[in-house]
């Protein structure tokens, strides 16, 4: 068997502090921390072993006298907090130029194409919490066959349908089109089309988040992923990771499960067959379920489950594994708005000998450090590997 790392990025789980956060209008956010403080301290000693408390004050996660991972943090440099921008980051790919973000809503030309190529009115267009404004706007869709459309402080298009109203498919293909109206002819107007497909009934909506579906950019430029392809090592995405990247550099992707425990159970499965290469995983409900519904309590009975289940991945590695947590960017649920935050990422490295990594700037040692794992060249991407 050749060598394996896994990368685990806890979606939104900051640890605070980033230099320029003022100039996001984010300074006191600290996901990690004031979560702890607002639950009277988190229970996760798995992570704590490893020195997650090493890296930053949390309530109940003490500093370990003896830390079984290399534990830092990390600056972005690129322009934007955002999902995109952070995993791009990490395989050597920053963003100079923050995307366009819709804090009024999409102009008037875009909502105007987007009905006539799709046949169907648009409500809605504004930022918004999506879970609410499917609450607010589903009856006024189910009465008349609508779009519900919303962006958020991410630089993204995202149509939500009740599915007995409007068919998946429909959703998709009006999706696609938006694709290409706002990404696919040049000039870049968003991020990711996202489809937000419901069910239910008013009061009881609930997302169908499995089937959910991210349009995004092709990365321009060659990445890490492409270059651990090129090697004839297996890239494995777990959750929105391939569509975070379209697809680029991916040979093999496993779907979104319902919950992160279900990611989890993913990335074991790969790890039980796949002989050499990345598993690259995203975790997406300490962002999406909690973080943007500024939910204290649920972030913090989220990182306990992730924290439960830890042993189980760190059991499944050999001395030939190298794993990764870390996280994409901040998303305070104690903090105003329900946007993410501009924050350091806590980075915990098991493999080689446990040392302290300080703060490192940018990302992009997380796929320098793969990459050097797996004897893969690094060409002229940034990062410094950190082994």
């Amino acid at each position: 068997m050749g060598r394996r790392a896994v990368v685990i990025v806890l979606d939104g789980l900051g640890a605070g502090n980033a230099p320029d956060a003022a100039s996001f209008g984010d300074e006191g956010a600290n996901t990690l921390a004031n979560t702890a403080k607002a639950v009277g301290g988190l229970h996760a000693p798995n992570m704590g072993a490893l020195g997650l408390g090493n890296v930053e004050e949390i309530e109940g996660v003490p500093p370990a006298d003896s830390p079984g991972a290399s534990h830092g943090l990390m600056v972005e440099l690129s322009a934007a907090k955002a999902t995109l921008a952070g995993h791009w980051e990490m395989m050597g790919l920053a963003l100079e130029d923050p995307l366009p973000t819709y804090p009024n809503g999409f102009p008037d030309e875009v909502l105007l194409r987007f009905e006539n190529e799709t046949g169907r009115g648009v409500i809605g267009n504004r930022p918004a919490s999506g879970t609410r404004i499917i609450e607010e706007l589903g009856p006024e869709q189910e009465r008349t066959g609508a779009w519900i459309l919303y962006t958020s402080a991410d630089s993204v298009f995202q149509v939500a349908a009740h599915t007995e109203v409007i068919p998946l498919r429909e959703l998709y293909r009006a999706c696609e089109r938006a694709h290409k109206m706002l990404i696919g002819e040049g000039k870049i107007m968003v991020e990711r089309v996202i489809a937000r497909p419901f069910r239910g009934t008013p009061g009881a909506y609930e997302r169908e988040n499995e089937n959910r579906h991210d349009y995004g950019i092709t990365p321009p430029e060659e990445t890490y992923l492409d270059r651990i392809e090129d090697a004839g090592h297996q890239t494995v995405a777990v959750g929105k990771i391939r569509d975070i990247f379209d697809g680029r550099g991916i040979t093999e992707h496993l779907p979104a499960p319902p919950d992160d425990s279900a990611k989890v159970d993913a990335i074991l499965e790969a790890l039980g067959r796949i002989e050499s290469g990345l598993i690259f995983a995203n975790l997406v409900d300490f962002d999406a379920k909690y973080g943007h519904r500024r939910d204290p309590e649920g972030m913090a009975e989220n990182i306990e489950r992730f924290d439960g289940r830890l042993p189980e991945l760190l059991d499944t590695l050999t001395g030939e594994d190298l794993m990764i947590i870390t996280a994409d960017h901040g998303n305070d649920p104690t903090f105003n708005g329900t946007d993410h935050t501009r924050e350091r990422v806590p980075l915990l490295l098991v493999g080689g000998e446990p040392r302290e990594l300080g703060v490192r700037e940018g990302f992009s040692d997380v796929g320098a450090t793969v990459a050097a794992w797996l004897g893969v060249e690094k060409g002229g991407l940034p990062g410094t590997s950190l082994l």
